[in-house]
């Protein structure tokens, strides 16, 4: 999950000189544009998942994963 409070700060400055439209609070556009970056986050996750782990014959490619773990 996001922190909402960070994503209500990021837009503060972000948006600063931009008229937000009357009938759109604040806090409902924050609300919007964590569930729309939570969204893309998930769908963003599961292609890296794909292709971090790139499953071969129904294994991953262990060695390529340890020299990952290495060069941490």
């Amino acid at each position: 999950m996001l922190d909402w409070q960070v994503v209500k700060e990021f837009l503060t400055e972000e948006l600063e000189g931009v008229e937000i439209p009357e009938d759109i609070s604040f806090e409902e556009l924050v609300e919007a544009f964590c569930q729309y970056t939570q969204d893309d986050y998930y769908e963003w996750l599961k292609d890296n998942f794909k292709s971090f782990f790139e499953f071969k014959d129904g294994e991953p490619d262990w060695n390529w994963i340890r020299e990952k773990v290495k060069n941490l």
